[in-house]
């Protein structure tokens, strides 16, 4: 509705070609996604970077005893750019906004490799991730 809006009565030219997909699932655990799914980019053809980690490595899944459930990113090696992601655990939902954010800014992935999150949130284990990134 906002794209038809924007184009009817402001004259914008918005498509939605020009959004990135991300949406949540409230299931338990909740999941977030958005972009590409590893299969998807993949068929790309695109030289891949891909970093998956379980949440049982997330400070914060730890302590509250949710640890069920996996984070996954996809990154063009060749650009830089956010391909994809998946957070399937406890805040999953929340922590992937800061992963749409860079994608949709078209920021490359070291705008999140190198960030300090705070402690403990899910969100920390995101730059971890990227650092331990494998080439595909």
């Amino acid at each position: 509705f906002e794209i038809v809006a924007a184009n009817l009565l402001d004259g914008a030219s918005r498509r939605v070609s020009d959004r990135i997909p991300g949406y949540a699932l409230y299931i338990d655990p909740p999941l977030g996604r958005v972009g590409l799914t590893l299969t998807q980019a993949r068929a790309t053809g695109k030289k891949l970077l891909i970093g998956t980690r379980p949440m049982t490595r997330v400070g914060r899944a730890v302590e509250k005893g949710e640890t069920l459930g996996m984070m996954q990113i996809v990154v063009d090696a060749e650009t830089r750019k956010v391909l994809g992601a998946a957070i399937l655990g406890t805040s999953g939902d929340e922590a992937i906004h800061g992963i749409l954010d860079v994608m949709h800014v078209g920021a490359d992935y070291t705008q999140l490799q190198w960030a300090v999150p705070i402690h403990p949130t899910v969100s920390e284990l995101i730059p971890t991730l990227l650092n331990e990134m494998k080439a595909e």
